[in-house]
């Protein structure tokens, strides 16, 4: 077990670059580098462009490990998952009287996760080779299917309060860019599949921009909204993403499937991020809660630099 000072040192040496990405994006809408607007439009192209292929790229390319245990391990974390963000939507609806397509933002931000910043880094330092292969198994599924749910229950919501017409329903399902990638990445997947050579370039440039340009853009609304442009809604959501997800996955996971305990300590870990960029995208995409996402990351990520230490020291790693 490493000394906790240590444990410190290198959840900073993870956070601060993310943090350093939002400030030069806050810093360039302050110094009017950057208007306002250009902030809408870099996560219209990071949700229309970047993230579908970082999608289907992680899905084509993957090979999923072998595992006795996929199955419970899969339930244990998402089942946690599914009662942070039905949670979190109860709060909006309930306590704070938003709507029903902002409360989906308010779900989403409290169960999902940072992995690609944060998760990546902190587990490979935390268990090394080791826990590569639980790793991989919650990447594989854990953005397309949180993504996947959110954009459906919001477009389900839209839906609803037009009456619910399935056919013009049906066709904005079929043209979302992410469900799409989805879909593809999947297909591609299963029939062996792979981007020619020549493609791949594109493929990769377009995918390692869907990270930085979206926390570019994040620092961007900040400066129109602010950190503390809802601060209530997000210290809750903060709550639970932080705190309660990682707490079921736990139990879930140590008492009722008695996994093996890296593969127990990495989804405990994987939930205890925090809430990651694709809330803000979604708020951006379909224009609601925007305040609320870009506080509740900013917070999120601010106090889990404490509570991720936290969770490393229960777990002993």
């Amino acid at each position: 077990m490493r000394p906790r000072g240590e444990h410190m040192t290198n959840v900073l040496a993870i956070v601060l670059p993310v943090f350093g990405l939002i400030a030069i994006g806050f810093a360039a809408a302050k110094l009017k580098l950057i208007t306002e607007r250009a902030g809408d439009g870099l996560a219209d192209y990071v949700f229309a462009l970047a993230v579908p292929a970082l999608i289907f790229r992680t899905l084509s390319e993957s090979k999923v490990p072998l595992t006795d245990s996929p199955w419970g391990y899969w339930v244990s974390y998402f089942a946690a998952a599914a009662v942070a963000w039905g949670i979190g939507m109860i709060f909006a609806r309930r306590v704070f009287s938003r709507d029903a397509r902002e409360s989906v933002i308010h779900g989403f931000c409290s169960a999902q996760s940072n992995t690609v910043f944060l998760g990546i880094p902190l587990i490979l330092q935390a268990y090394g080779d080791a826990g590569a292969v639980p790793l991989f198994l919650l990447l594989a599924v854990h953005l397309p299917l949180m993504m996947g749910a959110a954009s459906i229950m919001i477009e389900s919501a839209d839906a609803g309060d037009a009456g619910f017409r399935f056919g013009p329903f049906i066709k904005t399902l079929a043209t979302h860019p992410i469900l799409l990638a989805l879909f593809a990445g999947v297909l591609a997947q299963i029939v062996g599949v792979r981007a020619p050579e020549s493609l791949k370039p594109i493929l990769d440039g377009l995918s390692a921009s869907a990270s930085p340009v979206a926390l570019v853009a994040m620092g961007l609304a900040l400066s129109r909204y602010g950190f503390s442009a809802d601060p209530k809604a997000a210290t809750v959501s903060a709550v639970l993403k932080l705190m309660l997800h990682p707490l079921l996955v736990f139990v879930f996971a140590h008492f009722v499937f008695a996994l093996d305990p890296v593969f127990t300590g990495v989804g405990v870990l994987f939930a205890a991020l925090p809430s990651g960029i694709n809330g803000y995208l979604l708020a951006v995409r379909y224009r609601t809660g925007e305040r609320f996402a870009s506080s509740a990351i900013a917070v999120s990520t601010a106090l889990s630099v404490v509570t991720v230490a936290v969770w490393l020291v229960i777990l002993g790693v």
